[in-house]
């Protein structure tokens, strides 16, 4: 059994997809870009703002959830260039600074809209 997840303080989804799907105490938030809930724009911005705006959708989803960042137990980093690592480390250390979630990050060739970063996670109940 799943339950859709959808909350208006996280951007809508721009394609067929659900922002998140809780099944069997899990919690699958899909990959979360850079854009602000009330439209369908990235935030203006360097590495470290745009991994702020995506942690942000991703604590508004958890939270719709019934979860917390002290659920994630994995997250998956892309990244438009790899030179931007440092920096956006530094950002999602301020957001998972105890117990991190496992973690895997890419370069990509290209993000949707444009962006310089994507994020999707999986938390636990």
């Amino acid at each position: 059994m799943k339950k859709i997840v959808l909350t208006d303080k996280a951007p809508m989804p721009i394609g067929p997809f659900s922002q998140g799907i809780v099944s069997n105490g899990f919690l699958f938030i899909s990959g979360q870009l850079p854009i602000v809930p009330e439209g369908k724009t990235i935030v203006m911005g360097n590495i470290s703002v745009q991994t702020e705006r995506v942690l942000e959708n991703i604590v508004a989803i958890l939270e719709a959830s019934g979860y917390a960042l002290k659920n994630v137990v994995k997250t998956t980093c892309l990244l438009r260039n790899l030179d931007d690592f440092n920096a956006m480390n530094e950002v999602y250390a301020r957001y998972f600074n105890d117990d991190p979630p496992c973690r895997v990050t890419y370069q990509v060739a290209k993000l949707p809209l444009d962006a310089l970063i994507e994020i999707d996670a999986i938390a636990v109940g």
